[in-house]
């Protein structure tokens, strides 16, 4: 059974149709929407800070959310998926984003909307992502703009694939 627990007075809160694995760890201040997925030793910590996520969010496996002590928030907006062992800490990531495996998103980065972080990258702290890039490298910089392909083949293909895994499971 995962483990959702409290944390000074917060409970974590979940929409409808969400899928979270017998090992996640979600606790205190965490909203999500509806059709979010939580997979195996994904770790969503509303401890120390709030976490907010939209609708059709997956956080994979090993992913790990955090914010930072009275300082950064983390928002995540709609459409959102978070790749194998990425960290996001205390930043915001707008709509439809695909963050890949292992990258790390450090505190107070804002990803525009339509984007694409990938695999490996580190985003140093206060990196601002423009709607529609795709940033790479360590640490992350500029590569292209996402296009119409990308946008459907990568960021929304993965988002919905992830809403039809969770059903395997439920």
């Amino acid at each position: 059974m995962a483990l959702i627990k409290s944390v000074e007075g917060k409970s974590p809160q979940f929409g409808n149709d969400c899928y979270i694995a017998e090992n996640a760890t979600i606790v205190g201040d965490v909203v999500c929407g509806d059709q979010c997925s939580f997979w195996f030793n994904a770790v969503v910590r509303g401890d120390v800070h709030y976490i907010k996520m939209g609708n059709k969010v997956n956080v994979q496996d090993g992913a790990c959310i955090h914010a930072t002590y009275q300082k950064f928030p983390t928002n995540i907006g709609n459409n959102v998926s978070i790749g194998h062992h990425a960290i996001v800490h205390g930043c915001t990531v707008k709509d439809n984003v695909l963050i890949g495996m292992g990258a790390i998103v450090m505190d107070d980065c804002v990803i525009g909307e339509n984007s694409i972080i990938a695999a490996g990258a580190v985003l140093t702290q206060g990196t601002i992502v423009e709607p529609g890039s795709i940033f790479a490298g360590v640490p992350a910089k500029f590569i292209k703009k996402v296009d119409q392909k990308l946008q459907e083949g990568e960021i929304n293909r993965i988002a919905n694939n992830y809403v039809k895994y969770s059903g395997w499971f439920k």
